[in-house]
C-alpha cells in the first residue's frame, strides 16, 4: 500500500503520496487538490487577485474575467464569490461538465468558445475574446494568467519551499507545464537552493509549449497551443512528452489502488515513471506535482463511452493498466527528514 504523509493540514498542499509500490520507481506524488478550489490553481488565482488589489485594478465595480480551461477559472469563482466580485470565465468545449456547473454554482458566467485557433487548440480564440470583451467594457480586469508574473511567484513563495522542507535531499523534480506558472516558481527557487535539483518538464504530445508540432489534445490542464510567455526555458533541465493514452492508462493504474487524479497528474506521473525507468534510481529522491484530483474527470477520462469514443476500444486492455511492481518487501519508504544544511 503507498505511503502517505500529511505532516501539515491538507490545505496547506503538503500530502505527498509514495508511488514507489504502484508502478516500482522512487517516486513521491505532491498532492495540490485538498483545498476549497481543488487545485494547485488556487495558490496563482490568489497571488494575481491580490496583486490586483494592491496596485488598484481591481475596483468594487470590476468584472474579472478570465481564460482557462477549468480549475483556475474554479479558483477564482471560488475567490470572486468571498470577495464579492463578477467573474467571466472564458473556456472551451475540452473543459469537463462538472466543471463548469461547479464555476456556475459559486456565481460565475461562463463563456464556452467554439473555434479552433490557428495552432489546432482553442487558447488563441479564448483570450481574442477576452480581448475584446476588455476593450468593449472598463470594467472588465483581465488577470492575463499567461503572462501575470503573480502566477509563477506564487509557487516561488510556496510550492517550492514546500518541497524543500519536506524533502531536503531532492535530486529531480517533475512538474507538468501549462501556463509554466508551477514549472518556473518552483524551477526559480530551487535554481538558488543550496543543492542542485534537476528539473524535468512534462508535456503533452501535440502541444506547442517546447516547441513542438500541434495536435489533437483532449484532456485539460497541461499543453498550450502557443509558447507560454512565462517559460525561461534556461531554467529547465529536460522536456518530457507524454501520449494522451498514457495519461489516461496512468489515471487508472492509480486510481485501482485507490487514488483518483486528475488528467494532468496521469500525465505528469506518465512522464517521470517514464524517466525514471531510464536513469539508475539508487538513492535517488524524486518528487512529481499533482495539480489536481479525478472527480471533475469522472465522464471523461474515468468514462468508458468517452475513452472509446476517442481513443478506441482497447485503451484500457494495456497491461500497463494492471501490471504491479515486484512485490520485493522494500516499495514503501518515507521521505527523507533530515536537517537541510
Amino acid at each position: 500500500m503507498p505511503v502517505i504523509s500529511a505532516p501539515h493540514d491538507f490545505n496547506e498542499g503538503r500530502l505527498f503520496v509514495d508511488l514507489e509500490s504502484i508502478f516500482g520507481c522512487p517516486l513521491y506524488l505532491k498532492c495540490e487538490g485538498f483545498n476549497f478550489a481543488g487545485s494547485i490553481k488556487l495558490k496563482a488565482a490568489n497571488e494575481m487577485v491580490e496583486s490586483a488589489e494592491r496596485d488598484g485594478v481591481l475596483t468594487p465595480n470590476s468584472i474579472l474575467v478570465e481564460s482557462s480551461s477549468g480549475n483556475l477559472g474554479v479558483a477564482l469563482s471560488m475567490i470572486a464569490a468571498s470577495k464579492g466580485y463578477r467573474f467571466l470565465c472564458v473556456t472551451d468545449s475540452r473543459c469537463n461538465l462538472s466543471t463548469r456547473l461547479l464555476m456556475e454554482a459559486l456565481g460565475s458566467e461562463v463563456h464556452i468558445v467554439a473555434d479552433l485557433d490557428a495552432n489546432g487548440g482553442f487558447l488563441g480564440t479564448r483570450i481574442e475574446y477576452v480581448q475584446q470583451l476588455c476593450a468593449s467594457d472598463k470594467r472588465y480586469v483581465w488577470l492575463s494568467q499567461y503572462t501575470n508574473a503573480g502566477n509563477w511567484r506564487a509557487h516561488y513563495r510556496t510550492t517550492g519551499p514546500e518541497i524543500a522542507d519536506h524533502f531536503p535531499e531532492l535530486d529531480v523534480l517533475f512538474i507538468g507545464a501549462g501556463t509554466a506558472g508551477t514549472l518556473m516558481g518552483c524551477a526559480r527557487y530551487f535554481r538558488q537552493w543550496d543543492r542542485p535539483v534537476r528539473i524535468v518538464a512534462v508535456d503533452s504530445v501535440g502541444s506547442v509549449a517546447f516547441g513542438g508540432e500541434p495536435g489533437r489534445r483532449m484532456i485539460p490542464g497541461l499543453g498550450m497551443s502557443m509558447v507560454p510567455p512565462l517559460l525561461d526555458e534556461s531554467y529547465v533541465d529536460e522536456v518530457i512528452h507524454v501520449e494522451e493514452a498514457d495519461t489516461i492508462r496512468t489515471c487508472h493504474r492509480m486510481a485501482r489502488r485507490g487514488f483518483l487524479f486528475g488528467g494532468s497528474t496521469g500525465t505528469v506521473v506518465s512522464g517521470a515513471t517514464e524517466w525514471l525507468s531510464r536513469h539508475d534510481t539508487r538513492g535517488l529522491t524524486a518528487v512529481a506535482v499533482a495539480p489536481d484530483l479525478g472527480e471533475r474527470y469522472l465522464d471523461t477520462i474515468y468514462q468508458t463511452n468517452w475513452l472509446q469514443d476517442l481513443y478506441g476500444a482497447h485503451i484500457l486492455d494495456s497491461e500497463r493498466v494492471t501490471a504491479a511492481p515486484p512485490e520485493d518487501g522494500s516499495t514503501s519508504r518515507e521521505p527523507s527528514r533530515r536537517p537541510r544544511p
